[in-house]
């Protein structure tokens, strides 16, 4: 439940900081639906990306984890294709807006790991 949360509060701040901070990367409507496409993101970054992880295994052992890269970009813009308030201008802010989101959930799994007592 915790790892749940967590992915949706990272989407929602991970688009919130690419809203805000790359360029080309342009969102217009009322900050609930920015919530709610951060919401989506979690959703499907929970749901749908560990199964594409596996379907890919090959692919990413054969580029040393860079396809990993593609795969979040893929899921990013799944967000953009249903929320059309959201817009990426090009392939380079959909890579930036990917590093962010990688970044706030490596970030995320850092913190959330429970440190375990040495009786």
């Amino acid at each position: 439940m915790r790892q749940f949360v967590l992915k949706l509060i990272v989407g929602v701040l991970g688009i919130w900081l690419a809203v805000e901070f790359v360029p080309e990367v342009e969102f217009v409507g009322p900050w609930t639906i920015l919530i709610w496409a951060g919401i989506f993101l979690g959703l499907i970054n929970f749901f749908i990306k560990p199964i594409v992880k596996i379907i890919s295994l090959p692919i990413r052992i054969l580029t040393f984890g860079l396809f990993g890269l593609i795969i979040n970009m893929a899921m990013i813009w799944l967000v953009d294709i249903f929320f059309t308030e959201l817009d990426f201008v090009g392939i380079i802010p959909l890579f930036w807006t990917s590093i962010i989101v990688w970044g706030l959930g490596l970030i995320s799994s850092l913190f959330s790991r429970r440190k375990k007592r040495m009786i």
